[in-house]
């Protein structure tokens, strides 16, 4: 991994310098979210879906207020940093079951609206041991997404995001980048990317990769596949016009793409939910041969 998450450091300050890796700020995230989703569901040929996603959204705010993580479960985070490795790997971070009282209370949340089908998924879930939910969880970090199926993936998903986007938001880490490439997947929970962004701010013109478990965002450089790495095959592809808000950069090395969003060009974009709404250019592209090589948190594969 050729960013380390290490303890917090004193910035040096250099006028060059960039910020290697962004912790999630949780403020309003989740209704941001939800708004953004609400407002793109509108004349969307995905509309219902779109509003489905919003109240989902919707019910992780209200969690993240009136359930947050616990403050027994942020002890021991500044012991898993500076060993090389993610500090929240999602394949050997020891899970607590808290993640489960937020599935169970998205449940709650959603039941109630739900439509039959989506009630029955909820239902199920709800049904399942502690042991057994634990199964899928580890099931679906692995990408083993057959023995989840993707209706209870989108909920179970939904309740470990939660649970990993608060870790991450509360270490006490700053981050370094090494030499060597190794950038395809999060340097603090060792998941894929739901896509990519050019920043804005202080971070302008920056590439920085968002994590589809814990949301954090770390730094790319543009015009470079973020599977492989290769820079001499790739192209940018957009449904409409040039100086679209988001394109697909697919990579004619390994055959895989992944969606560049630049927030300058349309200042509401929020990027699960903007992901969610551009599935038109992920089959477009897709017909075209190439497979993406991110996860979207909003629709898994079976």
């Amino acid at each position: 991994m050729s960013i380390h998450m290490t303890p917090v450091q004193t910035p040096t300050g250099g006028v060059n310098e960039i910020v290697a890796v962004l912790l999630p700020a949780l403020k309003k995230r989740y209704s941001k979210r939800a708004a953004r989703l609400r407002q793109l569901a509108q004349g969307h040929a995905m509309g219902d879906y779109l509003d489905f996603c919003a109240q989902l959204a919707q019910a992780q705010q209200q969690l993240l207020e009136h359930i947050p993580l616990p403050s027994a479960l942020v002890t021991g985070l500044a012991e898993r940093l500076g060993t090389g490795q993610p500090p929240l790997d999602n394949a050997d971070y020891p899970r607590d079951r808290y993640w489960q009282t937020l599935l169970h209370g998205l449940i709650d949340h959603l039941h109630a609206d739900a439509n039959p089908a989506v009630r029955a998924t909820l239902d199920s879930l709800r049904e399942h041991s502690p042991e057994q939910l634990e199964d899928l969880a580890s099931a679906l970090l692995t990408g083993d997404f057959e023995q989840v199926g993707s209706g209870q993936a989108l909920f179970v998903w939904a309740a470990l995001s939660l649970y990993f986007t608060q870790l991450a938001s509360a270490l006490p880490a700053s981050a370094s980048a090494a030499l060597g490439e190794q950038r395809q997947h999060c340097p603090v929970c060792a998941s894929a990317p739901v896509a990519s962004v050019v920043m804005t701010g202080a971070q302008a013109g920056l590439r920085y990769l968002q994590c589809s478990l814990c949301e954090c965002r770390w730094h790319m450089v543009r015009v470079k596949c973020s599977n492989c790495e290769g820079t001499g095959a790739l192209d940018y592809w957009s449904l409409d016009r040039q100086d679209a808000a988001f394109k697909a950069e697919s990579c004619n090395d390994c055959h895989s793409y992944l969606k560049v969003f630049y927030p300058e060009k349309d200042r509401d974009q929020e990027l699960l939910a903007d992901d969610l709404a551009s599935l038109a250019l992920d089959a477009e592209v897709e017909r075209e041969g190439y497979g993406r090589s991110g996860i979207s948190p909003f629709l898994f594969p079976g």
